[in-house]
């Protein structure tokens, strides 16, 4: 028999009921019945129950075993009665005898439990994250991450893309965040970044003459943290693919997701139409260029309606000026004063005067029931105006309707929220499916308001819609891109372009956005020689693994799927990064420390 295992402690059925076996693993819990002990027993694979009885010899070493000590055990297995089968586990229907236990391992008190996974301070839980990972449930969630990673790199392989591995030491490019700086200690002063992306060297293989490049790529970005974005490392299907369009990238790619989607919804359902939803509809109806459509409320202006009306704050802003629009968030099944009343405190919570909003109820004229709205507004604007806005909306008796009020641009990233807030609290959001899409067109250039300069929108190697005669020829802020999304659930999944691979369009792109053609040599000039010798017309995109894993599994946090995360302040408290480098570490890289105070 092997040293320590016969089977592991998932596979144990009563079809090998009467043979001896040998078990290796974690003490899970001990249970003392009267004087009978039972020993849960867990490894990688699942559970058993160990039974050990006064007359047993493993008796005396059973009475010492603490919760996860590693222990092996010999034992016989035996059929459980049928009121003490465990429907749960897949060991369920037997348990093993010890006739002997060898202690291999002893634990000191655990400085979190692992039976019972009780809320914990989450700095305790990185700390000993050893210990975190032996959760049933962070366990199985890290499992899970490690077969979709699989599924997707396989399925990358069955439609024809070559997997290759991209510099990890390299320059640093503005790819919309921080870099990680690494000191040279041969060329002093100078510094290697860590990629935020492979973005140059994936376009690069294009020019090389490859094609249908992918790789699971490591990303290294120094931002905030927050729920759904790591600090520091994360990881990438990062793909790229020469001689296509923006189509050809969505039929390639919209299958391989959908599948993955569908093989691990579990009991929740994965709409299959993906729509192309232009990146200003998007802002208009949802208030938000990563929309989560499983929540079907679309907002509409109502602008007319309240212009010249008996509502003098919203019409006194229309008349003052003309770019000021009134967006409407209709609610149905919301038509309740207690509701409305809440929804306007949760604005007022997030730094807005109010939230105004109309009601329709049900009332009797002459006999006959009649849909009134009722509210302020509406007292304000009258029946006439009331009716058309509940016409427009196609809003009934029981409904309600929010309205925001100002430029756009200023208003949309509340209008989102409250458009989100009220498709949850009113359960409108439909929570058992994942519901996927693109967004297309983005602007190429925005607005800079701090430094009062165009800026770019969005990836800056994406080739612009309508080429070099846009460049020349169009308002900046009006040009868009061949610039894509793909979202899901509320959460961006991925990104991409059709890349300009174009020298001289790249130039002209880079001057709008105030960058000369020395700049762009200095910070890109790997990319613009290589795109004047023979760059093929090339795009692709990346998904990010973590996110796709973190809505998979069901979670908000994506610490909840990671190995080995840093915390809220960017610290690895496991292994104690980062840490101050030593006087002779510093003088070989020939750096000086300028503290803040």
């Amino acid at each position: 028999m092997h040293r320590y295992r016969s089977h592991t402690c998932a596979q144990l059925t009563s079809a090998d009921a009467g043979d001896t076996a040998r078990l290796s693993g974690w003490v899970h819990r001990v249970r003392d019945h009267g004087g009978l002990l039972f020993i849960d027993l867990r490894d990688h694979y699942g559970m058993t129950q160990v039974v050990c009885d006064p007359d047993s010899p493993a008796f005396k070493v059973a009475e010492t075993v603490r919760g996860e000590w590693v222990i092996r055990i010999d034992g016989t297995v035996k059929k459980r009665t049928p009121e003490t089968i465990n429907p749960n586990l897949p060991t369920g229907e037997i348990e093993v005898f010890a006739r002997e236990i060898e202690v291999l391992s002893t634990a000191k008190e655990l400085p979190l439990p692992v039976f019972g996974e009780p809320d914990y301070p989450e700095d305790t839980r990185l700390k000993y994250r050893f210990l975190d990972l032996r959760r049933e449930t962070l366990h199985k969630n890290i499992m899970t991450r490690t077969r979709i990673v699989s599924t997707l790199r396989n399925k990358m392989n069955e439609i024809g893309f070559n997997e290759f591995t991209t510099p990890i030491l390299t320059a640093s490019s503005p790819e919309g965040a921080r870099d990680f700086l690494v000191p040279s200690r041969i060329h002093p002063g100078k510094f290697f970044a860590l990629p935020q992306a492979p973005q140059q060297y994936k376009q690069l293989l294009m020019v090389a003459g490859f094609d249908r490049y992918f790789q699971l790529a490591p990303c290294f970005r120094d931002e905030d943290p927050r729920a759904d974005r790591l600090p520091g490392e994360f990881y990438q299907l990062d793909l790229e693919m020469s001689f296509v369009t923006q189509d050809d990238l969505f039929a390639t790619m919209e299958p391989v997701i959908l599948d993955t989607f569908e093989k691990f919804a579990g009991d929740k359902t994965v709409r299959r139409e993906v729509p192309r939803i232009p990146y200003d509809v998007a802002m208009r109806k949802y208030g938000t260029d990563k929309p989560d459509l499983r929540n079907p409320i679309v907002m509409e202006a109502v602008t007319e309606h309240f212009a010249g009306s008996g509502f003098k704050v919203f019409a006194g802003m229309i008349a003052s000026d003309p770019k000021v629009e009134i967006w409407a968030i209709p609610a149905k099944t919301g038509g309740s004063r207690a509701f409305c009343d809440r929804m306007n405190g949760w604005a007022q919570g997030e730094g807005q005067p109010g939230l105004g909003y109309i009601f329709w109820r049900t009332v009797q004229e002459g006999g006959v029931d009649v849909t009134e709205g009722s509210g302020p507004l509406a007292k304000n604007i009258g029946p006439e105006r009331t009716e058309a806005i509940r016409a427009q909306l196609g809003l009934s008796a029981g409904d309600a309707c929010f309205f925001v009020a100002g430029r756009p641009e200023k208003f949309v990233k509340f209008a989102g929220d409250a458009r989100t807030r009220v498709g949850k609290e009113l359960g409108l959001t439909n929570e058992s499916e994942y519901a996927l899409a693109w967004i297309v067109d983005f602007p190429f250039y925005e607005w800079d308001e701090e430094e009062k300069a165009v800026a770019f929108c969005h990836n800056p190697f994406s080739m612009p819609q309508g080429g070099m005669d846009a460049l020349l020829n169009q308002d900046p802020l009006t040009i868009k891109a061949f610039q894509y999304d793909m979202v899901c659930n509320g959460y961006e999944i991925a990104s991409g372009s059709i890349r300009n691979h174009s020298p001289e369009t790249m130039i002209k792109a880079f001057e709008i956005a105030g960058m000369s053609k020395d700049v762009v040599e200095e910070k890109f000039g790997g990319m613009y020689r290589a795109f004047q010798y023979g760059a093929p017309p090339h795009g692709g995109m990346a998904f990010g693994v973590d996110r796709i894993v973190m809505l998979l599994v069901g979670v908000s946090n994506l610490r909840e799927i990671t190995l080995f995360p840093m915390n809220q302040r960017a610290e690895d408290l496991l292994m104690g990064a980062p840490s101050q480098a030593t006087p002779k570490q510093l003088r070989e890289l020939h750096i000086k420390l300028n503290l803040p105070n």
